[in-house]
């Protein structure tokens, strides 16, 4: 095994408390991550994206208990919009959290907690979406299992506020990692949104990796919003597991913003007859960095929807890699899916790999599927130039009209107006060109 692979299985002992399946989902995880190890460009899905430069690093696990003060935790991640659970390093830190606005009969908390306490709730759940073959990173992150959020919605309940889950990993001096995991379970006709913030701190190599799953029950829906703003220094993993069930509507929407490395895998199942999927993804890189997008939706039910649309934004030596797959499954007749990666490149030396994909295998459906790369249009460029914008602002103008469409997808206003300042922050004048917006 490599420095860093041994490193990452040297987490402590687990704690006490955890029910027999947890231990042996911890067991199955390690075995599994020491069989396949860290992914490499000889897999087909990571044959674009090269984790080398982690090969030598080892790391420590952060202190759950690093000092973190209420003015640094805004900073990092933003204010409050609801209900709000605050994880560093990957444990809940209850002095930084806030469950006030939760509907009655409504959980957010603890998952170590929750599995300690209510271990017949979680066993259905926990682990069963996430655990396909071959799949190293989640097998790591379920090697790793001790705390985490846990989100539980009964029959009917509807949550007025966004329920946040922030995650700050606190490092130092030392390559620092820290893994996440969350758990959403929403009943029969339940409605909620949840966010997802993913912050860092310090001045060595910080690694995040993480494991979300989602479970719907008939007719419930979930907005699930992430918002990925991670230093220069960071390497950012995250799994996406959901799966909806006959009526219900999942729609997940990520910002993807920091970070030196990122990558984040979405597989989505509409078990369900009429189940609605939507997933959208906004990404914005520059330097040397590279971000990578790879999801899978699969229909397996008739009458079932889905849309998805990513958006990238590419500056500098830069790369980005999507790929994308619709698989509709016997049987599932009257699928309607579509797919459309638009990337935007401002530098020559920028680049993108896009791999839109089908697999049908049903009649009577409707699918489709697109990629584009292109540049700033020079007419509209000169437009605006003629208008007396000077060059910067004209660029930053084109730049954040493109990425406008996604930022307008974020339902809640306060999380929406945040992730256009955050968007327009990344360009030049970036104030006036909000206001020009």
């Amino acid at each position: 095994m490599t420095p860093v692979e041994e490193s990452l299985l040297a987490e402590p002992r687990a704690p006490a408390g955890l029910p027999a399946y947890a231990m042996e989902l911890r067991r199955k995880g390690r075995e599994t991550f020491r069989g396949l190890g860290l992914p490499s460009p000889r897999l087909e899905e990571w044959r674009f994206t090269s984790l080398a430069g982690l090969a030598a690093e080892r790391f420590t696990f952060g202190d759950p208990a690093a000092p973190l003060g209420a003015a640094e935790l805004e900073r990092l991640a933003g204010r409050r919009l609801g209900p709000r659970l605050v994880f560093v390093n990957g444990r809940l830190r209850a002095d930084l959290s806030d469950s006030a606005g939760l509907p009655a009969g409504a959980f957010a908390g603890s998952l170590g907690r929750a599995l300690e306490e209510q271990p017949a709730l979680l066993e259905p759940h926990l682990g069963r979406l996430a655990s396909p073959p071959g799949l190293a990173l989640s097998a790591l992150n379920a090697a790793l299992l001790a705390d985490g959020a846990f989100v539980h919605l009964p029959e009917g309940c509807r949550a007025a506020e966004p329920v946040e889950l922030v995650f700050v990993t606190a490092g130092g001096s030392l390559a620092t990692a820290s893994p996440f995991r969350v758990l959403v379970v929403a009943g029969p006709g339940s409605e909620a949104t949840v966010v997802e913030r993913h912050a860092a701190r310090g001045t060595a190599t910080v690694l995040t990796n993480g494991v979300t799953e989602v479970v719907l029950a008939a007719g419930a829906r979930l907005d699930h919003y992430v918002v990925q703003n991670q230093p220069a220094n960071a390497y950012h993993f995250a799994s996406l597991f959901a799966e909806a069930e006959r009526d219900a509507s999942f729609h997940t929407h990520a910002t993807a913003l920091g970070a030196a490395l990122s990558r984040s895998d979405v597989r989505v199942r509409l078990a369900g007859e009429g189940a609605e999927a939507k997933i959208v993804g906004l990404y914005m890189a520059d330097g040397k960095r590279l971000v990578d997008n790879h999801s899978l939706v699969e229909h397996a039910r008739p009458h079932g929807t889905s849309r998805e649309v990513f958006k990238g934004v590419l500056d500098g030596e830069s790369r980005a890699v999507f790929g994308g797959r619709i698989r509709v499954l016997e049987g599932a007749m009257k699928t309607d899916a579509h797919q459309m990666n638009s990337n935007l490149l401002l530098s020559r030396d920028a680049t993108v790999d896009t791999m839109p994909q089908l697999e049908i295998y049903a009649d009577d459906v409707k699918c489709g599927h697109g990629g584009t790369v292109g540049q700033l249009d020079p007419d509209s460029l000169f437009y605006l130039r003629s208008r007396g914008l000077p060059l910067a602002r004209a660029r930053s103008l084109l730049i954040y009209a493109f990425a406008r469409e996604m930022v307008e997808l974020v339902r809640p206003k306060a999380l929406r107006d945040e992730v256009g300042k955050l968007v327009a922050a990344r360009l030049p004048d970036g104030t006036r060109v909000l206001e020009a917006a």
